[in-house]
């Protein structure tokens, strides 16, 4: 761990001395652990805070079609005989990402430990687990599951699944794991402290979960495990297949790189991201970039060009995504509210944008790919998102969609 001295020449290097002001006021445990945040911390990103406000530019965009509903269906067979067998060869591995708190949904606790049952307790980490063990029962083997979480919520977590027994699966094949944290600043790059002794960070973004599950050692495991390919998913959509056999085997049997479970768009306006070509290459075009003329160009037979819509279910292989680690993602500046202590020592919460978060983006993975298979599932079967505590994408409308594929609650 680096000593006061260290720190301070560290912090002069880049302008950020302020992060000790009150170190003489701290107790020795408070020192420790300011030392080592400030260790802790990638001073790199500060370079980025320069070319905030200016879009990175874009290349051309083509559209780009997908192994349909009805193509799997006639591959069914087939691509589910290639999957069951990767799952027994244990070449496939899945990835949670559970960094987030339930805070939209009115829950001070992580997102997974939402329950969203009505008659019976029903979590939302449990909808997963419940997912995953119908290819676990299928396959007659265990898939090993990292869980990806944040420093705020890595605790409650463990603890939970500790609790409820992991919800039946085998805790040999779980392992925990925290998302690295990216310091926050205010709009000239000074790092805001949240107490005297706390410096004002945040999670990587979601880029940055293969990073994170590298740094906490994992890698090893999964190379020891044999595992080839990696299931990546989010935590807030409870009818999210897991594993997916059908999937795996599509993306095995065409020769794909890498792999994206989307869904048709409900239509032009949707606000989703949609899988595309970006120069050549796959990529993902958020709806906000794209013109009217993308939003609306068809194909001959009336169906939208721009047409599937990602839902965080990515497959990605393991080697390439080691590649891409050492290539480095891009990191992208947010304007966001960041809560800090002032001056005077008070603790402000701010009412619009007062600074900026660092993060790395999924998207970005998929365009480091040679090739990405969109792979069609049924919007009503595999996407019901638990974003908000009302209204669209909520917890009433996961209930209802729960309830369409025979979940009780």
């Amino acid at each position: 761990m680096l000593n006061f001295d260290e720190a301070k020449n560290r912090l002069s290097e880049y302008g950020q001395e302020h992060l000790l002001r009150y170190y003489s006021e701290l107790t020795p445990d408070e020192q420790s652990s300011l030392l080592r945040q400030i260790e802790a911390i990638d001073f790199s990103v500060l370079n980025e805070v320069k070319n905030a406000g200016s879009p990175a530019a874009r290349g051309e965009f083509r559209p780009l079609g997908a192994v349909t509903i009805d193509d799997i269906s006639k591959n069914s067979d087939s691509y589910r005989k290639t999957g069951i067998e990767a799952i027994k060869a244990g070449k496939a591995a899945a990835v949670l990402l559970a960094g987030g708190q339930g805070t939209r949904l009115g829950f001070d606790k992580p997102k997974g430990m939402f329950n969203i049952g009505v008659d019976r307790d029903l979590f939302i980490f449990e909808c997963l687990i419940n997912n995953l063990m119908k290819v676990v029962d299928e396959a007659g083997c265990w898939v090993p599951l990292y869980i990806m979480t944040s420093e705020k919520n890595n605790e409650d977590t463990v603890s939970f699944f500790e609790e409820k027994n992991y919800f039946g699966y085998n805790r040999d094949y779980v392992k925990f794991f925290v998302q690295s944290m990216a310091p926050s600043t205010d709009f000239n790059g000074k790092i805001y402290m949240e107490s005297k002794s706390r410096i004002s960070s945040s999670p990587n973004g979601n880029g940055g979960w293969f990073s994170s599950l590298v740094r906490a050692g994992l890698l090893d495991d999964i190379r020891e495990k044999g595992v080839e390919w990696i299931n990546i998913f989010a935590v807030d959509n409870v009818l999210q297949q897991i594993a997916d056999p059908l999937f795996i085997g599509a993306v095995i049997s065409t020769g794909s790189q890498s792999g994206s479970k989307v869904v048709s768009k409900a239509g032009p306006e949707e606000k989703v991201g949609v899988l595309c070509l970006e120069d050549g290459m796959p990529s993902i075009v958020e709806y906000y970039e794209m013109t009217d003329e993308m939003l609306n160009l068809r194909n001959e037979d009336g169906s939208l060009a721009y047409n599937y819509g990602v839902i965080l279910n990515y497959l990605f292989n393991v080697e390439k995504l080691v590649e891409i680690m050492d290539r480095n993602l891009p990191l992208h500046v947010v304007k966001k509210k960041i809560p800090y202590m002032d001056e005077n020592g008070n603790s402000i919460s701010p009412a619009e944008p007062n600074g900026y978060k660092f993060e790395t983006l999924v998207l970005d993975m998929v365009h480091m790919q040679d090739s990405c298979l969109p792979y069609e599932v049924e919007r009503s079967r595999e996407f019901a998102p638990v974003k908000n505590a009302t209204g669209v994408d909520s917890v009433d409308t996961a209930r209802d969609l729960l309830r369409l594929n025979g979940v009780e609650l």
